[in-house]
């Protein structure tokens, strides 16, 4: 059973930076996605950004771009989520998935807090 967990969340006041990491059980080069999801209180879970770790290729929805870094930490074996400009908006549990074809892990998440 594949093992992923998040950490770096926690308080920041709008306009800081936070980094999120994910780290798993096994070599973050064998999924073929890997990406950070968000769900705010009374809404849906949603796609914040993705990485191909093979290849690196990366996806960021609207809300993320020009804000938001995903990048393969090799030396840590994460992925990880560098917030920059964080507004209240942003405020959510953040999520960590592993993709390898049909199959997906989730870790248990880790709370971003932006106070304005």
């Amino acid at each position: 059973q594949v093992q992923v967990v998040e950490s770096g969340g926690g308080l920041v006041q709008a306009g800081g930076s936070l980094r999120l990491s994910c780290a798993v059980s096994e070599s973050i080069f064998d999924f073929n996605f890997m990406g950070w999801y968000r769900q705010a209180p009374g809404k849906e879970r949603e796609l914040v950004a993705r990485i191909a770790p093979p290849g690196g290729s990366t996806y960021y929805a609207d809300s993320a771009k020009g804000r938001f870094t995903i990048f393969r930490n090799n030396a840590a074996n994460t992925i990880d989520l560098q917030m920059n400009g964080l507004k209240s908006e942003d405020t959510a549990v953040y999520y960590c998935n592993a993709n390898r074809l049909s199959r997906n892990w989730w870790g248990q998440g880790t709370q971003v807090t932006v106070s304005s």
